[in-house]
């Protein structure tokens, strides 16, 4: 089965209030599997920004790049606005993906998961 692809701007989150990474992608299935697994180097893997707290279809990725740059320059208050207008607990939303929960760590502002 072919999996839909759809341009979408994208916040992943270390932990509730914790460093932000706003990204832009033609697959987001695909992409979230390289965050996860550490396979883009660079800022997300150095600061372990891995969990999808918002996110944003486009029907064309001029839209979505777009987007993703006018977000990018927004202040650090507006982008936790932002997703806290559409998900006030910071839940993982890769979840509803089929994405296995985060092992989270002690202090991080979020319950370790259960195993």
């Amino acid at each position: 089965m072919k999996r839909e692809i759809s341009p979408t701007v994208y916040i992943l989150a270390s932990r509730r209030n914790g460093t932000l990474y706003t990204g832009v992608t033609s697959d987001l299935v695909k992409r979230l599997y390289e965050h996860r697994n550490g396979l883009i180097e660079g800022f997300t893997s150095d600061y372990g920004v891995k969990r999808l707290v918002w996110f944003e279809m486009h029907d064309a990725i001029d839209g979505a790049i777009l987007r993703e740059k006018r977000i990018k320059k927004w202040n650090r208050q507006w982008k936790i606005e932002l997703i806290e207008a559409g998900n006030p607990e910071w839940d993982d939303l890769a979840l509803a993906f089929g994405f296995e929960p985060l092992r989270e760590r002690a202090g991080d502002g979020f319950p370790l998961s259960r195993e």
